[in-house]
């Protein structure tokens, strides 16, 4: 189903294998009212439970392809449609314990008819997740 709300209500979780977890993934929809081309993504900042993790270390998940941010600059022709589901993937070794924890989101959108001294516009999101165990 896809949600209102930038993060999704599900597809949070540790990645990786049990044992050598490098990250987490946050679920999220489209941080625009229509499609748009990755390269107009100038990445996302994530908070896990209050540490800080810049858009210039978190990767997107889009279509099995993972993006970091030079990629996603570079990434001209590929389409993030409406509907369509992406992860972002924030590197933090070991993961998280299984639990409530804290997310908050800010996808970095440039809009091609804006000014540019207003760009990148930043998208926020907000919300309670829980890491189950596996």
């Amino acid at each position: 189903m896809y949600e209102f709300q930038l993060i999704q209500s599900t597809g949070f979780r540790n990645h990786g294998p049990e044992g050598a977890r490098d990250g987490v993934e946050v679920r999220l929809r489209l941080p625009n009212y229509r499609g748009m081309r990755l390269s107009l993504l100038d990445g996302i900042d994530v908070t896990l439970d209050g540490e800080f993790f810049s858009h210039e270390v978190t990767s997107l998940i889009l279509g099995g392809t993972v993006y970091d941010l030079a990629a996603m600059r570079d990434a001209t022709t590929v389409r993030w449609a409406m509907g369509e589901h992406a992860s972002v993937l924030v590197p933090k070794p070991g993961g998280l314990l299984p639990g409530i924890h804290h997310v908050k989101v800010a996808a970095l959108v440039r809009s091609p008819y804006f000014p540019p001294h207003l760009q990148p516009l930043p998208v926020h999101g907000e919300r309670l997740a829980t890491i189950v165990l596996p």
